[in-house]
């Protein structure tokens, strides 16, 4: 019997969202996407079972946004926010085609733990990026981690890409009288895909992980508390 969009579950949009993920688009020079669905089968087969775990309900979300997947965190695993460490360790899904270590994850499952654990945060919210593809860029030792804002051409070759992303999101069943954005710079683009697009109604900006812990680190816990005060309100 085939699936209607009826009785899909919330884990089943996720995932056929994710395993149908392309960008065709061209991008500038030193710049590559990197499709961990395509490029590594594991990675599909985890990913299915974090949100078989998590999200198998027709539950409405919060939304956190991200900015574009680290090629260490969900440009491994597929789960935003979540290296093989903590994939495992917190989650119980283990890796074994690859271990990751990413900065990110570290303060994310933190404030998860204090939140009331995966369980219970994973139940009321739902994380992805407006580009759900890790972006690349050629340095003279290889390559790094870039955002989709890095560069103007850049963002202009991704928005229309990221606009549609962000609508699939939000037929997913995500809560879009107010979003989570991570990140100021983030949040500047994501207002004006809004503008554009008219997906939100309001906009609360949060943090950036990764800022957090390089930069903030002895004050992590205020940070905590002001990501669970925001989500739990």
């Amino acid at each position: 019997m085939k699936m209607t969009e009826m009785n899909k579950t919330f884990a089943d949009k996720v995932i056929e969202f994710n395993i149908n993920l392309r960008f065709s688009g061209h991008l500038p020079d030193g710049f590559e996407v990197m499709n961990p669905y395509l490029d590594n089968p594991e990675t599909v087969k985890v990913m299915r079972e974090f949100y078989h775990k998590y999200y198998n309900d027709q539950n409405r979300r919060k939304f956190i946004i991200g900015i574009n997947p680290s090629r260490h965190g969900a440009g491994v695993t597929g789960v935003p926010f979540t290296d093989t460490k903590r994939l495992e360790s917190v989650c119980g899904i283990k890796m074994n085609s690859v271990r990751t270590h990413e900065i990110s994850s570290v303060f994310v499952y933190d404030m998860i733990d204090q939140y009331g654990g995966a369980e219970e945060f994973y139940k009321d919210i739902y994380i992805n990026s407006p580009f759900p593809l890790a972006i690349v860029r050629k340095a003279k030792t290889g390559w790094l981690n870039a955002n989709y804002y890095d560069d103007k051409n850049l963002f202009e070759a991704v928005k229309d890409f990221m606009i549609d992303s962000l609508k699939k999101h939000i037929s997913m069943g995500v809560d879009t009288s107010e979003v989570f954005v991570l990140g100021k710079k983030n949040s500047e683009f994501i207002s004006k895909l809004n503008k554009e697009a008219q997906l939100f109604e309001k906009m609360t900006v949060l943090e950036h992980p990764r800022y957090i812990q390089q930069y903030k680190s002895k004050e992590k816990q205020l940070y905590i508390d002001k990501y669970i005060l925001a989500l739990k309100k």
